[in-house]
């Protein structure tokens, strides 16, 4: 077994060839240090969904709803964040956050839908 120094810490160690941390504090710490910037991310959008999920599900309780662009704005509703993208053959395009989708329409309407399972 060969002395080693631990890559979080910097204290020596002994253990397997192949070891870089000395304990598992040592390695998650580290782990989290150098995938910090990817994880929040991550983690942002994935905040920024569930807030438009949520505002679409609080505004569209029927199943399809029509709303104006300003009200979905007062909500903090962020066009920039969605899951997919569907266009209809008549070339109208839907914009969904999981099953919860928007059409653009004239006047800065928006119709609200639910897609079926």
């Amino acid at each position: 077994m060969q002395k080693q120094q631990c890559l979080e810490c910097k204290e020596p160690f002994t253990g397997r060839v192949d070891k870089k941390f000395c304990s598992d504090y040592c390695r998650n710490s580290y782990n989290n240090k150098v995938n910090k910037d990817s994880k929040n991310l991550i983690r942002n959008t994935n905040n920024r969904l569930r807030r438009n999920y949520k505002t679409l599900c609080d505004l569209n309780q029927g199943g399809k709803t029509k709303v104006t662009r300003a009200k979905l704005l007062t909500q903090n509703f962020d066009f920039t964040f969605f899951t997919s993208i569907y266009t209809t053959k008549s070339g109208n395009t839907y914009y969904y956050v999981y099953d919860q989708g928007y059409l653009a329409l004239d006047n800065n309407y928006y119709l609200l839908i639910k897609k079926d399972q």
